[in-house]
C-alpha cells in the first residue's frame, strides 16, 4: 500500500465529511465497560470448548461455557499485563481480571475502537496501580478522549489497518517460523560445541564452586536513581547510582524462572532473587561459562516446594567442562555470531519482525490522529 495514497484518501474524506474537524468524546460516553466473572480453576482444562481470558496477554485455559460472543475487545484488568488490549474472535469466558469493552455501534465501529485502544495500550499499562498485584482502574479507560469521525471514515480506516495487521500477521508468522528454525539450529550447534566426553583427556571437569564464587544480591531501593541497571530474575528492574560488581559475570536466578541466565560485562546491581558469580578468568572464559550454563537443565536442581529455587550448595556441585582457554574463546566467537543473529533486535530476523510492527504502529498513529472539531463560540 502506498503511504501517500492512503493518507490522501483519508484526508479527502475528512475534508468532505467533517471539514471543521472531528468530535472528541470521553470513551465512557460511547462504550459500556464490563468486568468478567470469577471462574473456578477446576472448570479450566485443555479440553474445554471456549478460551477463558483473565489478566494475561492470552487465554489462561479452556472451559465448557462462555459469557461473551465473538469479535469482542477485552483489556486485562489485573496482573503484570494490566492494560493489555486484545480482540477475541471466538466465543469466550471473561474471568474476574478481564474488562470487556462493548461499544455503542451507532457511534463507533468495533474494530476502529480496537485499533484506537491498541494505540493507547502503552498509556494504559503505565497507569497500573497497587503495591501487590498491579491493577487498572475503570476510570483510566473511561476518561480517554477518543476522536469520533463519521462511521464511513471509521470503516475506511479499519479496512486499511486490518489489511496491515493481516499482512503483518502473515509475514510475522513466516519470520517467526524461520526464527524458530534458526533457534533450533543454534541450540543444536551450541550443544554440539559444548558436548565434551568425561573420558576425553584434553578436557578437565571442575565443579562450579571450584571456578566461581556465587554471590547473593541485595535490596536496591535505598539508593538514588542513576544509570546502573538493577537485575532481578526477569531482567532489568530499574536503575540506581551504585553497582554491586563491575567485572564480567553470569547471573543465575535464585528464585522464580531459574533457567533465565544472564551474561554481563558492565557494572550492575542484583537483587536477592538472583546470584552473580565471581569467575576465575584464568581458567574459565566468562562467556564460555554462560554458554555452558545455558545447556544445563537447571529445573532438575530445583529445591523449591512451590516457587522454583536454586541453592548455592546445589549450584556449587554442578560440573563445568574446562577446555583450554583458546578453545573456549573459539567456541564463544562462533556462538556469539549465532546468538546475535537469533536474539539481537538490531540484526537478523528479529529486526525484520520489529520493523513490520513499527510500520503498522506508524500508520495506525497517522490514521487515528484528527484535527479536533472547532466549535462556534
Amino acid at each position: 500500500m502506498d503511504k501517500k495514497e492512503i493518507m490522501n484518501k483519508i484526508e479527502k474524506l475528512i475534508k468532505q465529511l467533517c471539514p471543521n474537524g472531528v468530535e472528541f468524546k470521553e470513551l465512557g460516553k460511547v462504550i459500556k465497560l464490563e468486568k468478567g466473572k470469577q471462574l473456578n480453576k477446576n472448570l479450566l482444562s485443555d479440553k474445554g470448548k471456549y478460551p477463558a481470558y483473565n489478566g494475561g496477554v492470552s487465554y489462561s485455559g479452556f472451559t465448557d461455557k462462555y459469557n461473551y460472543s465473538e469479535n469482542t475487545i477485552i483489556i486485562s484488568q489485573g496482573g503484570a499485563s494490566a492494560g493489555y488490549v486484545n480482540f477475541v474472535t471466538s466465543k469466550f469466558y471473561a474471568n474476574a481480571h478481564c474488562y470487556v469493552v462493548l461499544p455503542n455501534e451507532e457511534k463507533i465501529n468495533n474494530r476502529y475502537l480496537y485499533h484506537f485502544l491498541k494505540l493507547n495500550q502503552e498509556k494504559l499499562t503505565s497507569k497500573q496501580h497497587g503495591a501487590g498485584i498491579p491493577a487498572l482502574r475503570t476510570s483510566e479507560i473511561l476518561n480517554i478522549q477518543i476522536p469520533i469521525p463519521p462511521l464511513s471514515i471509521q470503516r475506511e480506516i479499519v479496512s486499511i489497518l486490518d489489511k496491515f495487521t493481516q499482512l503483518e500477521a502473515e509475514l510475522e508468522a513466516e519470520l517467526e517460523a524461520e526464527l524458530e528454525a534458526r533457534k533450533t539450529q543454534y541450540e543444536h550447534y551450541r550443544d554440539e560445541l559444548l558436548s565434551f566426553g568425561n573420558e576425553n583427556d584434553k578436557i578437565e571437569w571442575k565443579t562450579l564452586g571450584e571456578v566461581a564464587n556465587i554471590k547473593n544480591g541485595k535490596d536496591w531501593k535505598k539508593y538514588a536513581s542513576g544509570d546502573i541497571p538493577v537485575y532481578g530474575t526477569g531482567g532489568i528492574m530499574g536503575y540506581i547510582n551504585k553497582y554491586a560488581y563491575d567485572k564480567e559475570t553470569v547471573l543465575i536466578p535464585r528464585k522464580g524462572t531459574i533457567s533465565n541466565i544472564f551474561y554481563l560485562d558492565r557494572p550492575f546491581w542484583n537483587v536477592d532473587t538472583i546470584y552473580y558469580t565471581e569467575i576465575n578468568s584464568e581458567i574459565l572464559c566468562p562467556k564460555f561459562f554462560f554458554y555452558s550454563m545455558k545447556t544445563i537443565d537447571l529445573m532438575k536442581y530445583d529445591t523449591g516446594s512451590g516457587r522454583p529455587s536454586l541453592t548455592q550448595a546445589i549450584l556449587n556441585k554442578i560440573k563445568i567442562p574446562i577446555p583450554p582457554l583458546a578453545e573456549q574463546e573459539r567456541i564463544v566467537t562462533i556462538l556469539d555470531k549465532f546468538d546475535a543473529l537469533v536474539n539481537d533486535i538490531s540484526v537478523g530476523l528479529p529486526a525484520e519482525i520489529e520493523a513490520r510492527r513499527k510500520q503498522y504502529e506508524h500508520y495506525r498513529e497517522k490514521l487515528l490522529t484528527f484535527p479536533e472539531l472547532r466549535r462556534e463560540s
